[in-house]
Parts: C-alpha cells; structure tokens; sequence
C-alpha cells in the first residue's frame, strides 16, 4: 500500500515572511516490493529572500532562521496474508512488514557446516530466483539463508519459513524439509512477486505422495520423464512409481535377459540419470516388475513358461507359478535391478493373475492345485501358490531393506498362507472378481496407499468405463480416506493410510502424445497434492485454486 504523501506548512521563525511546503518522503525498503514502496522525492529546504544555503548560491542562513525539522513518518502495513502456493501452507503466522522478494544484491546463503546437505537447494533455488549463492557464517539484509535445525524438532519434511528484517530464512530438522521451504519460496514469488512478512510452519498430513507411471505400455522419453520429476517436486510430491514391465513390452536394459527388453527402452545409464534428478528433488522412484501376471514381454522370449489351463489354451500375461523355471528368470530380473533403483521402496505387482479369475482354479489348472497342496497341505488352494510366489519374491527384495508393496488383489483371504505383514498393500480397485474392500486390510493392521480408480486413474483411451480425472473432482470430493469407489472409510483409520499415487495407465498407448498425458495430468496433479499435503476442506474454492495453478505453470 502506498503512503499518502503528507505536507506539512512550515512557517519561517523570526524575521522569515515567506511559508513554504516541504514534502517528505518515506524511504523505499530494499526488501519491499513495488506496490509496498511510496515514490522517493526529496525534501526541498525553505527558500527565503537572503536564505539559503552557500551552495545554493545564497548567504547562510543565522541559527535562528533555519527550518524545524519535520519527523518522518513511521511505515506501517497491514497485516500479511499467507502465500499464495499448491500445495497451501498449513500454518502461517501473519505479521507487520514489507515482505521479500529478489533484489540485484540478495543471494541465497548456506552455512558452512551445511554446506554437503543444503548445497544442492540452495542453488538450485538460486539459479530459479535469479540471485547470487553463497556460503557463509552469515546472512545480510536481503539474503535468503538455508540451514538445518534440530533433526528432533519435527518430521523430516517438515519446515519453517520466517520472512523478517528485510531477509528470508528457511530452516528443518532435514535436507527434505529445507527443500520444501525452497519450494514455498519459489511460487510465493511467482505467484505475487514478493514472499510475505510472518512465519510458516509446514510439515505434510500423508508420508507417500506421487505419481504412478506405466513405461511399459508407452515409451515415455527420458526428458519428459524429468520433466514430470521438476513439476512433482514444486508440488512437494516425494514418490514417482515406475511400471516398466507388462504383456506389452519391458522398458529397461537388462543384462541378466536383454532378450526380453523392447525397443525403445530406456537404458540405465538413462534410469541412472533419472534416479539422480529425483534424489536430488527428494523423490523416491519406485520400480515395478509385475509378477506372477503382466509379464507377457518375458513370455514372448520365453514361451515354455506361460500358463496354460487343463485344455491347453494359453493364459494371456501368466507364467506357470509350479515351474521353478518362472520363478528363477524373475528372481534374476529382480537381483539385476536392485542396484539400479537406490531408492527405499519397491513393487512387486501380483495383481490380476488370470489363473483366479476361473470359475475352478483347482479344475482349470491342476498343476498348480497340486503344487499348491504340495507345499502347503492338503487344503491349500491355487491362491496360496500366488502367495507363495509374492512372499518368495519379497524375501528376495527384503534384504535391501526397501518397503515392498503389492497390489490389494494380490492378497487373499481364506487361505492356509497370507501374505508377508510387512507388504503394503496399493489399494487400487474394487471391481475385480474376489477383490475385498478396503475395510478388510485395514482390520488386519496393513499399511495402505490409495490409488482409487475411481478418481486417480488416467488411463489412456478411458478403456473399460474408466474417465479421466479431473482436478476439480479430486480437489472437491476425494480425500486419502475414499479407497474404493466415493465412500471413506472411518477417520479412524487415517494413520495407516500413507498416502496416495496418481497413476497413470497406457492401455490404449495411441491414444495421447506424451504432451498430452502431460496437459491432462497437471490438475489432477495438482489437486492431489493438496490433499496428500493437508487432507482437511481446502478453504480456497476450485475456482481460485485452479486460477493459481495456472498462474504458477503447476
């Protein structure tokens, strides 16, 4: 807000005779921004016949003549609002002040001793602001510091923001946290050119919040995929989900089976590459290898393993789970790509093996009722041979020390095994045969992500009634409680759901450009990060948050 310039009249002493105006003016703030700022016109000292200064070509001026000084007015603003980002800030407290945004002189600061954490954020912000960066012990008006604080002060992405004194300081108890501060800062200043005055203090309501992409039905370049990367990490999503593997085609360059990978494929220098721009963004990649099902890539190099029923027809995407042959050529796919993925999770798929989805398991395939009852007695059933197969491979992955998910149609219930505790389980669907509501892996205490198909789903050519979603519809009616279908579930089950993806399927891959997957993703994006972000009623209305995000490119 701009200060009316206020005139005083000032009327000469002594023998003066002459009144003359004087305009003061309000000092600009170098951290103000323009609308914050009254134009700088300097004072104009008296002039009088025989007044003046020597400079001024006129004689001096006795004590007693010389003008009273005029007190400068004191500055005031209003209280601050909150800024303007996607995700919103949970908390911030308003103040008095000018704000910050970027001058020719501010630079972004790291103490020396954080120097190996919090280089990366700091310039990278630097760089996206336009400013100098520097490490040093101390930060001067204008600068925005970076520094780590108490690693017991709170949750790892969490963060405070302090806007003060002409400078911006962020702080957290780690590098994921400074990050997100960073992340806050950038919209604040694209959004109105200036971070405002006050404190933020923000930490996210879910641990696991992404985007799912399948890489296996649609070569998606290794670019776009950093594109996605660079949009997901200014919304503060942290997990990128890589399906890579399908009936379609397998994505990644294998030296264990480079007979099974499809052209084009990404290479692992490429995929190390990738994992390199997420770590540095703070996004977890997590690969897929879909198995017992969805392997029909492996298949086509491999047609001995495929399943095939008591009539001898060929099961589309399943290998035989009693053919140790299966499960030796999976186990060094898996052993192959560990290293490759150095981040803390992995998906070993298990949904939609067709052998369940008969009428007779048992009758439609007996060599796998056999083998089932084999190893697991005389009432075990095919289902526990598919649990068997998902504990075997997620013993081959648990040494790593990474979370193992599988999708929810890949646990069963009734069976004389059960799948491995320590799964989470990617609640995606409802609808399939012998898929059992969310409730029920909720009462056994299981972790779970929701990647609900009604509203989180964009599948390329909106096959099988699927539509593609939209951000108004996420923003407005879903939240991480609904796991199946619009019902949520009781809050009192808030805690062991971790989060959401939004996952993209390429069933129909002609169907959209990648620039297309990538225009009709944005929104849905963005909403689903509010409300992984904070899962409470947004109080802004569709309308403004929309506006935003396309003020901010988001």
């Amino acid at each position: 807000m701009r200060n009316r310039i206020r005139h005083k009249s000032i009327h000469a002493i002594a023998t003066a005779t002459a009144a003359a105006l004087v305009t003061l003016a309000v000092p600009g703030c170098t951290a103000a921004s323009d609308s914050a700022r009254a134009p700088a016109a300097p004072a104009t000292p008296t002039r009088g016949s025989g007044t003046g200064t020597p400079a001024d070509g006129g004689t001096e001026a006795t004590p007693e003549a010389a003008p009273t000084p005029s007190p400068t007015p004191t500055r005031t603003y209003p209280l601050s609002a909150a800024p303007q980002t996607i995700p919103a800030v949970r908390e911030h407290v308003p103040a008095r002040g000018p704000g910050w945004k970027p001058a020719p002189s501010s630079r972004v600061v790291v103490p020396p001793q954080d120097k190996a954490a919090l280089s990366d954020e700091g310039r990278l912000l630097a760089g996206e602001l336009g400013i100098g960066y520097a490490e040093a012990a101390a930060a001067n008006t204008g600068d925005v510091e970076l520094s780590l604080g108490d690693a017991k002060s709170g949750s790892p992405e969490s963060y405070t923001l302090t806007v003060k004194d002409g400078r911006v300081r962020v702080t957290g108890p780690d590098q994921a946290g400074v990050f997100y501060g960073t992340r806050t800062l950038k919209q604040a200043v694209k959004a109105a050119g200036s971070a405002p005055e006050g404190t933020v203090r923000d930490a996210p309501a879910k641990p696991q919040r992404g985007l799912n992409l399948d890489i296996a039905r649609k070569y998606f370049t290794p670019e776009w995929i950093k594109d996605r990367l660079r949009e997901m990490a200014d919304l503060k999503l942290n997990q990128l989900g890589l399906h890579f593997s399908d009936d379609q085609a397998f994505r990644i360059e294998s030296t264990s089976h480079p007979e099974i990978v499809s052209t084009p494929h990404l290479t692992k220098a490429q995929v190390r590459d990738i994992n390199a721009l997420a770590a540095r963004l703070h996004i977890t990649v997590v690969p897929e290898i879909d198995s017992p099902g969805h392997l029909g890539a492996v298949i086509r190099a491999h047609p001995g393993l495929q399943l095939h029923d008591v009539q001898g027809r060929a099961v589309k995407g399943a290998v035989d789970i009693s053919d140790p042959a299966a499960a030796k050529l999976v186990d060094e796919l898996l052993r192959e790509y560990l290293p490759l993925f150095p981040g803390g999770a992995w998906h070993l798929g298990a949904d939609e093996y067709q052998a369940l989805v008969y009428r007779d398991p048992q009758a439609s395939f007996p060599q796998l009722a056999a083998a089932a009852r084999q190893r697991y007695g005389a009432n075990a059933r095919v289902q526990d041979l598919a649990t068997g197969w998902l504990n075997d491979r997620a013993a081959v992955v648990r040494p790593s020390g990474k979370a193992l998910k599988a999708w929810n149609d890949g646990f069963f219930t009734g069976g004389v095994t059960t799948a491995a505790k320590d799964l989470q389980v990617e609640y995606w669907t409802g609808k399939e045969i012998g898929a059992r509501p969310p409730l029920e892996y909720l009462r056994e205490g299981r972790k779970v992500v929701n990647l609900n198909d009604e509203y989180l789903y964009y599948v390329l050519g909106e096959p099988n009634q699927f539509t593609y979603p939209t951000g108004r519809r996420i923003y407005e009616q879903w939240t991480p409680l609904v796991l199946r279908g619009t019902t949520p579930v009781p809050a009192s089950y808030a805690p062991q759901i971790l989060g959401a993806r939004l996952a993209v399927w390429c069933d129909l891959s002609g169907a959209q450009t990648q620039a297309q997957v990538a225009a009709g993703i944005r929104l849905p994006l963005a909403a689903l990060s509010q409300k992984v972000w904070d899962a409470r009623t947004p109080t802004q209305p569709w309308t403004g948050f929309k506006a935003l995000a396309d003020r901010l490119g988001s």
